[in-house]
């Protein structure tokens, strides 16, 4: 017996008749036991983080109350378009039950005049929380029996780390277990992405990429065959078609490429959505719910065969270099371990490292926005000590990773990216690349960035 996690993402909800297509792509491809996980109907979320930000600063109750009304006639009209009359009762209840809920929040918020993280994901689950029902709803339309439920009455339990929030695995496994194991194959549950619950019931969101990584926790403790990711692209493509308009959708790619793509800028999934079906070594398909027709891309544990040396390439902007330098530094033990400390104290990720042998300066690279702080965090860190004499910044920089297995092993390869990239007349900034041998990565002027991607893709995919 086939078990399939589906997921359908925002653009897929964008309005009624979107959703009328979902539950029609859910009915031609169920497998004999199928979970469908959805996201917000498109642009529902954006609309209350906004509205929660404009909260904080101070608009008046009529103005909140508008901004519920439109919310709430948004999903209404949508069950009065897609589900069937006999069907509708219960996803208008729930509804108008969330509608006023939102709108109480929301008051909250705008008297205490504070919006905690806490308070952001309570507000942030309204937009899944609202949509579930009516996938549901035109399920049931479509004859196909089904139920819907939030992460948390799933079964999904969190830490408290609200914003972010990370699986308690033997509770999930258990909780998810009790609740749908019992009604697969006799219904269609219909479950809420980016939302789960604390061990307390309260509600926490899993962070970007969220709803796909709800399908993957689930697909993994409920052991299915495959995971199916619906979006509004063909699949994961050997490079961003908008920089390069010969770039192609991968028919096969590994967990391991498929994560360094997603962790250097391809938006088709996050890291996160990988690491649980690859420890139960389940495919992820990647499909277009525009086009049907096209089989997508899959995601496996390894390929039988690995022809392509690089897979894809893949170019992540809106990032900042920073490189801290100081002849102070030399010999100095633990310089690198209270940058990292100081950084991560500040919520600053750091996406590449790269540490000359004569120990005088660490380059990093991190996101944009966070430059400002970061520069500040290190010299309040190093200030008079003697020891980094300066921190130096680029902000108009790009990262270009190089993706595939088939690097493992193969002599030459950094050569031939290199080359590739000089003779396009780019100049590289800094280099990394990991002992899996999986990616090599580099940094360019943002300005070089296209040029760059177009050279390789030329060399290793045309």
């Amino acid at each position: 017996m086939k078990r399939v996690v589906m997921k359908f993402g925002g653009t897929s909800l964008g309005n009624a008749r979107r959703i009328r297509r979902v539950a029609e792509i859910v009915k031609e491809n169920m497998a004999e036991e199928t979970v469908v996980v959805v996201s917000a109907m498109g642009g529902v979320t954006d609309s209350l983080i906004k509205t929660s930000e404009r909260v904080v600063e101070g608009i008046s109750e009529t103005e909140i109350k508008e901004f519920v009304g439109d919310v709430r006639e948004k999903h209404l009209a949508a069950i009065k378009d897609v589900v069937d009359s006999k069907y509708q009762s219960l996803p208008v209840l729930e509804v108008e039950k969330l509608c006023s809920e939102l709108e109480k929040v929301l008051i909250g918020v705008s008297y205490v005049g504070e919006l905690t993280p806490r308070s952001m994901d309570h507000i942030m689950s309204f937009g899944e929380r609202l949509s579930a029902p009516i996938v549901s709803g035109a399920l049931n339309s479509l004859g196909i029996k089904s139920r819907w439920f939030d992460g948390y009455s799933a079964g999904i339990v969190t830490d408290s780390n609200f914003g972010k929030a990370s699986p308690i695995w033997h509770l999930t496994e258990k909780k998810v277990a009790d609740t749908l194991g019992p009604i697969l194959g006799d219904s269609i549950p219909v479950v809420t992405g980016f939302i789960a619950g604390n061990e307390k019931g309260r509600i926490t969101t899993l962070g970007r990429g969220g709803s796909d990584y709800t399908a993957s926790i689930l697909g993994s403790v409920l052991r299915a065959d495959e995971i199916w990711i619906w979006t509004d692209v063909d699949g994961i493509m050997t490079t961003d078609p908008k920089l390069v308009k010969e770039a192609k959708t991968i028919k096969v790619i590994s967990f391991i490429e498929a994560m360094e793509l997603a962790y250097f800028g391809a938006k088709v999934l996050h890291p996160k959505t990988i690491e649980p079906a690859m420890e139960r070594s389940i495919p992820v398909r990647v499909r277009n719910t525009f086009n049907v027709d096209n089989e997508g891309t899959l995601i496996v544990r390894e390929q039988k065969k690995i022809s392509d040396v690089v897979k894809a390439i893949s170019v992540m902007d809106e990032v900042a270099l920073l490189t801290i330098a100081g002849v102070g530094m030399i010999g100095v033990p633990g310089v690198a371990a209270k940058v990292f400390n100081a950084l991560a104290k500040e919520d600053v990720n750091i996406l590449m490292i790269s540490q000359g042998s004569s120990e005088a300066n660490i380059s990093i690279v991190i996101d944009q926005k966070d430059m400002e702080k970061a520069i500040g965090t290190i010299r309040d860190v190093f200030l008079g000590r003697n020891i980094v004499r300066d921190v130096h910044q680029k902000s108009d920089v790009a990262i270009i990773a190089v993706v595939g297995a088939g690097m493992r092993g193969t002599k030459g390869v950094a050569a031939r990216v290199f080359t590739a990239v000089a003779d396009a007349g780019v100049n590289v900034l800094m280099i990394a690349q990991g002992s899996s041998e999986v990616n090599i990565s580099f940094v360019v002027q943002e300005k070089d960035a296209e040029m760059a991607a177009r050279a390789l893709h030329q060399e290793f995919i045309q």
